[in-house]
């Protein structure tokens, strides 16, 4: 029989083991998935970890739906890091590609290459503020920043819905509920000809090293992180809990809002209810898988993103619905939620033993002998 047994402290090998093993086990479960459903499995893990990195073109792509990720799980990680549980990114998110939209929308002809800054602190704004709603609540009223957050994501895809069904639908756009397309001067610099990768790939390295800085290497850092862990201690040691709510909250607002306006302006060109695409929820398994270290969230980023791919590509080569993306996704968030049981226990492997079960004793032992005679 199996038994855990707790360790003595925290094992550090299985701390960065875990994940590895917890996409071992999601690799696994893929393949019986996919054999389940009448799919060669070959095919099913090659559409999902090869085909994304086969060529320069889908190298390219990867990186396209690996910056907002990585952007997003940036900032959820100081939220993560100060106990502050922020599930509302996708909302931050929407809001903040809303807002870069307004500001696009606004561009003419004759407008500068200024605009594109403007887009994106506009979008750092909108998110910044959209998460102040929650840090506020939280605040003054002591509201669960868990269910505000969340439940503003379902308040920001309806002010994206009245306004692409409403103000800011395209008139010239045949009833299509979105707005004009964006002027090419609001676009996005690509960093090469032939590609879709943005600047937005340096903003998000930027971003790993600032971080890691931030976290590791300042003591407004290590405030942050004493401030959401432990505010008895804080306040002893003269840091504001407080402050650290709000750091955090805005750090992980402004970083999706980020990501929202570098995605409105780059790839998509324009606002639609598909905006939207789930990358504020997927960046909470970024983080975690890649143990809210910069480093490596970069790597649980680009997984991440080719399980993106992977469903894009499942869909129109196996027939297989594109939701099969969020299965993937959530395995790997379960086994890693299992595999880290290890970081804390082992495994103890124990037969039971025969001679663990009490002796019969006086007349319990005589009829055990006459019973064994016959």
């Amino acid at each position: 029989m199996l038994k855990l047994e707790p360790r003595p402290q925290a094992s550090r090998f299985w701390s960065y083991s875990s994940p590895l093993l917890a996409l071992a086990v999601t690799v696994i479960i893929g393949v019986i998935l996919f054999a389940a459903l009448g799919k060669d499995p070959v095919k099913g893990l090659q559409v999902f970890f090869w085909e994304p990195i086969k060529s320069p073109y889908a190298l390219g792509e990867l990186m396209v739906k690996a910056t907002p990720l990585l952007i997003i799980a940036l900032g959820l990680a100081v939220c993560f890091r100060s106990n502050v549980w922020n599930i509302g990114a996708e909302g931050q998110f929407v809001i903040g590609a809303v807002v870069a939209g307004g500001v696009a929308l606004l561009a003419g002809k004759e407008t500068g290459r200024w605009i594109v800054a403007a887009i994106i602190l506009a979008g750092v704004a909108g998110g910044m503020a959209w998460a102040a709603i929650t840090a506020l609540l939280r605040d003054r009223f002591n509201a669960n920043e868990i269910l505000v957050s969340l439940m503003l994501v379902y308040v920001a895809d309806l002010v994206l819905s009245f306004l692409v069904y409403g103000p800011w639908k395209d008139p010239a756009g045949y009833n299509f509920p979105q707005t004009k397309t964006f002027e090419a001067i609001t676009q996005i610099p690509r960093l090469m000809q032939g590609s879709r990768v943005s600047i937005g790939l340096l903003i998000a390295l930027l971003g790993v090293g600032a971080l890691w800085i931030f976290l590791f290497r300042t003591r407004a850092g290590f405030a942050q992180q004493v401030g959401g862990l432990a505010p008895a201690a804080a306040r002893y040691a003269g840091f504001s809990s407080r402050k650290a709510l709000w750091v955090a909250l805005l750090t992980s607002g402004g970083a999706a809002g980020l990501a929202g306006a570098l995605e409105v302006a780059g790839p998509i060109g324009q606002l639609t209810p598909y905006v939207p695409a789930g990358y504020g929820f997927a960046a909470i398994i970024v983080a975690f898988v890649g143990r809210l270290h910069p480093v490596g969230m970069v790597f649980s980023a680009i997984l991440m993103s080719m399980f993106y791919i992977g469903g894009e590509l499942a869909q129109s080569r196996l027939g297989l619905p594109k939701s099969l993306t969020g299965v993937f996704q959530g395995l790997l968030l379960f086994t890693l939620l299992a595999c880290d049981t290890l970081i804390a226990y082992r495994i103890k492997f124990k037969l039971p033993s025969s001679g663990n079960r009490p002796r019969p004793r006086g007349p319990a032992l005589a009829t055990a002998v006459q019973e064994g005679g016959k």
